[in-house]
């Protein structure tokens, strides 16, 4: 079994467990049987629909040669360039539509991938820059390492569905139960979220270096890169997009900028220690 691959066993398990507790700690016996149903279910729906999920969230549009032509016929030769150069199938492409600059790439393999565009990013950017990003994109899809976030996307938001649904929905009884299960609610209502975040941080930050170091290898420069993530970094804040939080580390950069205890359980590292590496990876070549 591969790295990648342990990681997402113990991601499926680990959050499996969540929810099962958190059943039981909502409604007993027969919250237990609940968390166990979905548990099965979200295991079964994270691996074999998790991209779709992803893309669903967010509209995207199949771009194909009669599905968005115009935007198929800018991107589509970009993308299986890289992806011969790679050793890659050709992914399926998609169009969200949305001014925020961003893209990601979602798959349970290279075989099953998806790389998806805001019409922002391709308004922004030069064939150059898009290059780069592309390229960045197919790194993850290279590494495998687009399941696990897949799956954590997913996870994270069917944890937080549950602690909301718990919360409104919960067995009510005398007051005394009443209270208890509000408070209960409440407390899944806090920790949730807050696992979801950990489940997130279970994916390495380095997966965007890596992703970046195969952006410079395959383009053959770091610099379309660079220009690229300079721009995203600029337009992102200028337009900030409306990600959900269990879906923002699919993204190349993160949707929404926040500060303070948000960058602990940031997966993306800044924005500037990803240039400052590419252009040392530039200086050590020369």
């Amino acid at each position: 079994m591969t790295t990648n691959s342990l990681k997402t066993a113990l991601l499926l398990g680990l959050l499996s467990a969540v929810l099962l507790v958190g059943g039981q700690a909502i409604a007993g016996r027969n919250g237990l049987y609940v968390g166990l149903a979905l548990a099965a279910l979200m295991n079964c729906a994270s691996y074999f629909f998790s991209d779709k999920i992803a893309l669903s969230m967010y509209s995207a549009q199949l771009v194909s040669e009669t599905e968005n032509p115009q935007v198929y016929h800018r991107v589509a030769p970009i993308v299986r360039g890289l992806a011969q150069r790679m050793g890659l199938p050709m992914p399926k492409l998609y169009v969200i539509e949305e001014p925020s600059p961003n893209a990601f790439a979602t798959g349970r393999n290279p075989q099953h991938a998806s790389v998806a565009f805001t019409t922002g990013i391709l308004q922004l950017m030069n064939d150059n820059e898009l290059e780069g990003v592309v390229a960045h994109e197919l790194g993850h899809v290279l590494h495998r390492d687009i399941l696990i976030s897949s799956v954590a996307a997913t996870l994270a938001a069917a944890i937080t569905m549950l602690a909301r649904m718990a919360f409104w929905f919960g067995p009510r009884g005398d007051d005394d139960e009443r209270g208890g299960n509000a408070w209960s609610g409440l407390l899944m209502m806090i920790l949730a979220p807050f696992a979801a975040m950990l489940i997130q941080l279970a994916i390495s930050r380095s997966r965007e270096y890596d992703a970046d170091a195969a952006s410079a290898k395959y383009v053959g420069s770091p610099y379309p890169l660079i220009n690229g993530l300079q721009h995203l970094e600029n337009w992102s804040q200028r337009i900030p997009m409306e990600a959900t939080p269990s879906t923002a580390h699919l993204f190349i950069i993160k949707p929404l900028v926040g500060g303070g205890i948000s960058r602990l359980f940031s997966t993306h590292p800044s924005t500037e220690e990803r240039i400052r590496r590419l252009r040392h990876m530039q200086l050590a070549a020369a």
